[in-house]
């Protein structure tokens, strides 16, 4: 038996196929191929659109693949949504869907686009907003550069971003957040109901989540004498409590934790002057709570 599985081809291939590296599944892409090589054989991946992922996987086409929260809510599918991976294309955070205008332009808010034409990817998520806040307006599918259609071909766009950078470099305006979106892995409810299937997704599910949880973290590991260990330990920071454990050479202990690697560089100094020794800072590839 093997698991059909969905790689969102586009923006967010290169983050998913890293993550799942760091997961310990290797996953090679061919230029000229949609079906990558994968080191586990009872997997078989798929590139395909994170926007049309969730429509597979509620038809049963594929059994599971990730995809990020906007397009199950555009394609107005049923899914299970096994697990939520808060990463994107540049960072570890959430994305949004923002209207957004010319700077000059005199649209403040919602209620100004009455009778305005709206460019966007993500028509039917655009529509319901429209509709909630009671305004009629034109919403038109945009095939890609929609930063680029106002003013002449739009008269506002709701557009995905991260840093909000292309936006301001076309010299658009943000208005409102329409939507905050994350990945997420999802799975055909048929598929989730049969017993192998099921494992195998929840055990590659637990798996990527340790992966991401192992990013912007290392462990330390360090040797430290009886007589500083308080000093030390009291200077670590830690997701619960530093592992100490004797040693056989007398008033010794190894101690061992893992933190933030953005803090290691001021950390590493003050465990050398607390009596630390031997430090030695490592990679970590998951974590696993």
């Amino acid at each position: 038996m093997k698991l059909k599985l969905g790689i969102p081809k586009g923006s967010l291939q290169e983050a998913t196929i890293k993550l799942f590296a760091k997961a310990g599944f290797n996953i090679v892409v061919s230029q000229r191929s949609y079906f990558p090589a994968i080191d586990d054989k009872e997997i078989e991946p798929m590139l395909i659109r994170a926007q049309e992922i969730p429509k597979y996987v509620a038809i049963g086409v594929i059994d599971a693949g990730l995809t990020g929260f906007d397009w199950i809510k555009e394609n107005k599918v049923k899914v299970v949504e096994v697990s939520e991976l808060i990463y994107a294309k540049e960072g570890l955070k959430p994305v949004r869907w923002v209207l957004a205008v010319p700077a000059d332009s005199k649209i403040k808010n919602a209620k100004d686009l009455e009778g305005k034409r709206i460019a966007t990817e993500l028509v039917e998520v655009t529509k319901e907003y429209l509709k909630k806040k009671k305004v009629n307006a034109t919403v038109e599918f945009s095939w890609g550069a929609t930063e680029v259609k106002p003013p002449y071909l739009a008269d506002a766009i709701v557009e995905l971003t991260e840093t909000g950078a292309s936006l301001r470099a076309s010299n658009l305006r943000t208005v409102e957040t329409l939507l905050e979106s994350t990945t997420r892995f999802i799975a055909n409810k048929k598929s989730y109901s049969d017993k192998w299937k099921r494992a195998k997704i929840d055990n590659i599910a637990l798996l990527l989540k340790g992966a991401l949880n192992a990013e912007g973290k290392v462990g330390l590991k360090m040797n430290v004498p009886g007589k500083s260990l308080k000093k030390v330990t009291s200077t670590l920071p830690a997701m619960k409590n530093p592992t100490v454990s004797p040693l056989a050479r007398g008033e010794w202990y190894s101690v061992e934790v893992i933190t933030e690697e953005k803090k290691v560089r001021d950390l590493i100094p003050l465990l050398k002057k607390a009596g630390a020794q031997d430090i030695i800072e490592y990679p970590l590839n998951k974590v696993v709570p």
